[in-house]
């Protein structure tokens, strides 16, 4: 895939720290609907619009991305990328002075506009950057970062946001004055958009210094783009096809099971969301170190069997949420985090094994699935809402990690598969 006779340390490290900007990104989001259920007084389902808006853009923009990257280079989709990211980021000021909800979500999909080209085009740019036999190393150092960045963003959002929601219940506010609600929520939402535009300029810098930096050019521009045959070839393979389904429940069940995390603690421990938020970045130190954990795993269990292990062990925790409360609840809801630490790669490197030269564009379609993110947390929204109960509404990701379960025997057993007609092939 490259020319490159060693990994470049600069530009290596550039593109490596975005890995951890679009986790803090991704985070910083997701505790955005308990901020707003209380700045708004919103139901479950108003508040799901959030990741229906983000998780809607990444599905929007995952293909024109890889078309992109195909037709000039990967630098220029990191900087497209990176100045949606930016100019999302610094939509969320004018929206904090028209208090418009609506304008909140714009602002979001151009930002998660933005980390969908960003992801499309950095996973292969990292495996561009150097000999392709240690692309794979490079790609899981890089990735390690994403957790890391995740705990910055739920930090943050404690810190700037949720330390600053007034402590008003809805009946609370229903009672004030329109004057007197307008000014709690100005200060509010004046918290909700200083991280933003702070991470803005953070960003803008580092966009001024990858544009320039010499980049290896890594590009696919002299490769020609074959759309419909491609997609064409992608939809006859099973494997694939069971891979984007199953990322699509996968992301739906980790965007619910977090999203809804500061709630459920809040319910069963009767804590403020600044407290609640303290239990969601427990789960994401967790995950960050399962992730390792399972890492060294894989050496001796399949990634097949080792995803569908992680899926049942996931299901029998989400179990815990449902029928429990309490500490036994809360602490069952942070272990299902250890237990989708690694499942999000394992589905990518499993759906794109054997893919070819249809890599590129089959993997823009597992971006795409994260659309599961949107519907299956609105899904889960509506549950809550309906049944008044935030503890049914676990039974959604609950059954998104039987989907991905039956994907990691299914894979394993295709893997077999695979292997014994090569061996026979090697013996004729």
């Amino acid at each position: 895939m490259s020319n490159q006779p060693k990994t470049p340390i600069l530009p290596f490290v550039l593109i490596t720290s975005l890995f951890l900007m679009w986790g803090l990104a991704n985070n910083m989001t997701d505790t955005l609907l308990a901020a707003f259920k209380r700045i708004m007084s919103m139901s479950d389902f108003q508040t799901s619009w959030i990741q229906i808006a983000f998780y809607g853009s990444y599905f929007c923009l995952a293909l024109p991305a890889a078309l992109i990257i195909k037709r000039f280079t990967y630098k220029s989709g990191v900087l497209l990328g990176l100045g949606l990211f930016i100019g999302g980021s610094l939509l969320f000021y004018p929206a904090s002075q028209t208090m418009v909800y609506g304008h909140f979500l714009a602002a979001l999909f151009i930002l998660a506009g933005g980390l969908s080209i960003l992801e499309t085009s950095a996973n292969p740019y990292i495996i561009a950057m150097g000999p392709e036999e240690s692309g794979t190393r490079r790609l899981n150092l890089a990735q390690s970062f994403n957790p890391i960045g995740s705990i910055v963003g739920v930090l943050l959002s404690k810190v700037f946001i949720l330390s600053q929601l007034n402590a008003a219940s809805a009946e609370e506010r229903a009672g004030m004055s329109p004057e007197e609600l307008q000014s709690v929520q100005a200060e509010e939402l004046s918290a909700v958009m200083g991280p933003y535009v702070g991470v803005a300029v953070l960003l803008l810098l580092l966009w001024l210094v990858i544009a320039f930096t010499k980049m290896p050019k890594a590009s696919d521009a002299n490769d020609k783009v074959e759309l419909l045959p491609t997609l064409k070839r992608l939809v006859k393979n099973p494997n694939y096809v069971w891979g984007v389904v199953a990322q699509f429940f996968y992301v739906g069940a980790q965007i619910g099971v977090w999203s809804f995390t500061i709630r459920y603690v809040m319910l069963e421990l009767q804590i403020d969301e600044d407290s609640a938020a303290t239990y969601y970045l427990a789960a994401l130190v967790l995950f960050t170190l399962s992730r390792f954990v399972c890492t060294a795993l894989m050496k001796v269990i399949s990634p097949g069997n080792l995803l569908a292990l992680l899926s049942v062990l996931a299901v029998l925790c989400t179990f815990v949420v449902v029928i429990s409360g309490g500490y036994v609840g809360v602490y069952a809801l942070v272990a299902i985090s250890a237990c989708m630490s690694l499942m999000f790669p394992t589905i990518y490197g499993l759906a794109v094994r054997g893919l070819g030269d249809d890599t590129k564009l089959g993997g823009s379609g597992l971006i795409m699935a994260i659309l599961g993110g949107a519907v299956l947390t609105s899904v889960q929204g509506q549950v809550s809402d309906m049944t008044g109960s935030i503890h049914l509404a676990y039974l959604v990701p609950m059954f998104c990690f039987v989907v991905v379960a039956v994907y990691g025997r299914l894979s394993r057993r295709n893997a077999k598969q695979e292997a014994a007609t090569s061996s026979v092939a090697e013996e004729v």
